[in-house]
């Protein structure tokens, strides 16, 4: 019964327990909704009722100096009105500087003060159900914790909160903070025009998406460029993906087969291709197959490799997918290699008992197997090539430039993926970070429905314990 009983409690949410703590809690515990810690220190436990006052003061000085301030931007529909200039000073005959506004910090400090105020929600209602548990505790005659004794607590049963402290910090700071900064340049017009701290940019709604996305301007818009991106986004991480993933099972079954010698020596020869930085191995395939490489020198051609435009930068491309099987198999080998050494030994001497032949025993057995297996990398991996920077910037740089096809001011070029592409935005002579953003956004919402929607129908997920 008392098992039952933990159980329930540790199914009741935060925030169901501070709709309870409304209903059903104390005079104190209702004052504590103002004013936080007053529940604890009417009880007593003055550390840590001091402790929620201070915070809350602290966010009070903080809001009323500056992040009220800055949240009123984000919801007031501008990003700054005063521009910085210089300013004569009729008194002094001179001209003075004026600081003036800067949309790019307004928009950051905003974010950061949303972040803030979030945190400080979550203490709060930590703060109300805290005293409503003191409610429970009085109302059962049980003695109250005093503070060495949450100390205690939360050196113990609860030190994964202290533990996690940092890394929830440095996830607020590094990725949260981030995340929602970027996906909110996606709605204004930040671009080369727009560059604080001499001009302003501001709020303009879905503009940018409805530029990104219609197909209204013409054969070299946005929208068709885009299109055209993604489309080569999926060919290569498809290409990518299951080059890398059948190329390598196939040679772990050469290596894994009964018969061949010096197996140690063949993956020795495969993990000393993975010690080479990629970033090396990548610089070096295009120093080679450079159009005044050492291929062309030696083959007597003038063969364009890597920026050769013909039939929609087809050779570059090709060329890209086979150096990216080339750094890619000997990971995939090894993979391979170590499950295929744990398939059972059983499912094999069954299958030749009934008479099936190795096609059919790979078809039905060793695939099969694998593919339960190694679907969670293979999304990963997948995702992953979506968004791989390295293989095409340090290639080919995502040229050759093709005007014809995307043009238009778009900035993209023939082998550029997603994620190059909105790189190329952001460094450009004209940067458009308000463009980059939007495919920013694009690249998350495909990446993680891919993720998810893929991962969820897959026999891994659904049936866990199909060869065990």
């Amino acid at each position: 019964m008392k098992e039952r009983r933990n159980s329930k409690l540790k199914k009741t949410g935060a925030l169901q327990g501070l709709a309870e703590a409304v209903k059903n809690g104390s005079t104190v515990t209702k004052l504590s909704l103002f004013v936080m810690g007053f529940g604890q220190i009417a009880r007593g436990q003055l550390v840590k009722g001091l402790l929620y006052l201070f915070t809350q003061a602290a966010y009070l000085v903080f809001m009323i100096l500056a992040g009220g301030r800055y949240i009123g931007h984000l919801f007031s529909g501008n990003l700054g009105t005063r521009l910085a200039g210089e300013h004569w000073n009729e008194q002094l005959q001179i001209f003075e500087k004026v600081q003036g506004d800067n949309s790019f910090l307004i928009l950051l400090y905003g974010v950061a003060s949303l972040v803030i105020t979030a945190v400080f929600l979550v203490v709060w209602v930590m703060n109300v159900n805290g005293s409503y548990e003191n409610d429970k505790r009085l109302r059962k005659s049980e003695p109250l914790l005093t503070f060495k004794e949450d100390v205690n607590l939360l050196l113990n049963q609860r030190f994964y909160a202290p533990l996690l402290f940092l890394p929830f910090v440095g996830l607020l700071l590094f990725t949260v903070m981030p995340l929602i900064f970027m996906t909110l340049i996606a709605f204004t017009n930040y671009d080369y025009a727009h560059m604080p701290p001499g001009r302003l940019f501001d709020w303009i709604g879905l503009d940018n998406f409805k530029a990104m996305f219609s197909l209204s301007g013409g054969t070299s818009g946005f929208a068709l460029v885009f299109l055209r991106v993604l489309l080569w986004t999926f060919v290569w991480a498809f290409f990518a993906t299951f080059s890398n993933y059948f190329l390598g099972l196939i040679i772990a079954l050469l290596i894994h087969k009964k018969g061949i010698r010096f197996k140690g020596l063949w993956r020795t020869l495969f993990v000393i291709a993975i010690a080479v930085p990629q970033f090396v191995t990548l610089l070096l395939m295009q120093k080679i197959l450079d159009g005044d490489g050492i291929l062309n020198k030696i083959l007597g051609t003038d063969i364009l490799w890597l920026s050769d435009q013909r039939w929609f930068s087809l050779l570059p491309r090709v060329m890209i997918i086979l150096v990216n099987i080339w750094i890619g198999v000997p990971y995939t080998l090894l993979m391979c290699s170590g499950i295929l050494m744990n398939i059972p030994a059983d499912y094999y001497e069954a299958a030749r008992i009934d008479g099936a032949s190795p096609t059919r025993i790979f078809f039905d057995i060793t695939l099969p197997y694998m593919l339960h297996i190694t679907t969670p990398y293979l999304i990963t991996q997948f995702v992953g090539n979506i968004n791989n920077f390295n293989v095409i910037w340090l290639l080919t740089g995502g040229g050759p430039v093709d005007n014809l096809y995307y043009g238009g001011g778009t900035q993209a070029q023939s082998t550029d993926l997603l994620v190059t592409w909105l790189y190329r935005l952001t460094t450009d002579q004209n940067p458009r970070y308000n463009a980059a953003s939007v495919i920013g956004i694009v690249i998350f919402v495909i990446s993680a429905a891919l993720s998810l929607i893929t991962f969820n129908k897959t026999a891994s997920a659904k049936n866990e314990e199909a060869f065990q």
